[in-house]
């Protein structure tokens, strides 16, 4: 079976949309990006950092859905990565409330034992020392390593991104952020500039819109599946990152044909996360309802 290892966050998310507020529930990118990668019949591990405050009920999860967490590493005297936002009305602004970063300052990751040769590493939106950390510790390298980061890392650590960057097969990042990271004042030369940086492909989300995906030769637009009621946006980038990588990692085939339909699977279950708070409609997604997404956006894709 194909392995997948998502190095990213585990976290108590406090959220707050026009349709509800919920507390200190499961987030970071790692639950939503494990669980939207086991819609695939393959095999997967989460690299990650947790404090004493972090619910067994929570980890049993994972494993109830057969989740490697053996590489979860429990802070006996720190705390969890905490993140608390609000949404404005029409739902693409949030305001970040709160962000206390606790054990995630200390993470340093490992890669579990039997995930040693994997096929597809997803790095999740972390500190680029610790994605460069685990990428340093395979002996053979992952058929495939996707990248996902933010303006954030732009800003405060550029020279170790850009080191991550070269070492990456994908990196996945909004509009906004190709043109902070190419320097050019428009995305179609800030795409072929950042694909010199040692990625085959871009994959530039512009959200509700959907996203595209970039080679050097090629490029593909996918819509996003539109929801009647999204409830909370939060985890949908990485429940996208997470279905791709599971896509990619069964089909085991890296052209760009794959690749661009992966991004349609990986659209069809970023629309299941939004509907609800958190993680809860991850849980159990129906196999039909896939199919129909998956066959509404290939429709509509012209």
């Amino acid at each position: 079976m194909r392995k997948i290892i998502v190095v990213g966050t585990l976290a108590f998310d406090t959220i707050e949309t026009p349709f509800g507020k919920v507390e200190r529930v499961i987030g970071g990118s790692a639950p939503f990006a494990s669980l939207a990668a086991k819609t695939k019949n393959i095999e997967c591990a989460i690299v990650s950092i947790v404090g004493n405050d972090f619910p067994k009920s929570y980890l049993d999860l994972f494993v109830s859905k057969e989740i490697d967490i053996s590489e979860v590493q429990i802070q006996k005297n720190g705390k969890s990565f905490f993140w608390s936002g609000k949404y404005h009305d029409n739902m693409n602004k949030r305001d970040t409330i709160e962000t206390q970063v606790n054990v995630l300052a200390d993470f340093n990751p490992k890669i579990p034992d039997n995930f040693i040769e994997t096929d597809i590493l997803v790095l999740g939106n972390l500190d680029p020392k610790v994605q460069l950390s685990v990428v340093s510790q395979f002996n053979v390298k992952p058929k495939f390593i996707m990248l996902d980061t933010m303006n954030f890392w732009m800003d405060n650590t550029l020279d170790d991104l850009l080191s991550v960057i070269s070492k990456v097969d994908l990196i996945c990042i909004n509009d906004e952020e190709v043109i902070q990271l190419s320097g050019c004042d428009d995305y179609k030369p800030g795409i072929k500039k950042i694909l010199t940086m040692g990625p085959k492909y871009l994959i530039m989300k512009k959200g509700e819109f959907g996203a595209t995906v970039f080679s050097e030769s090629s490029e593909f637009f996918c819509p996003s599946f539109k929801i009647d009621k999204v409830v909370d946006p939060t985890g949908a980038g990485d429940s996208f990152a997470g279905a791709f990588a599971g896509c990619l990692a069964q089909s085991n085939n890296f052209s760009f044909s794959s690749i661009s339909n992966a991004l349609i699977y990986a659209n069809a279950i970023a629309s299941f996360c939004v509907e609800k708070f958190g993680i809860e409609n991850m849980l159990s997604i129906p196999k039909d309802e896939i199919d129909r997404r998956l066959n509404f956006i290939k429709k509509h894709n012209h």
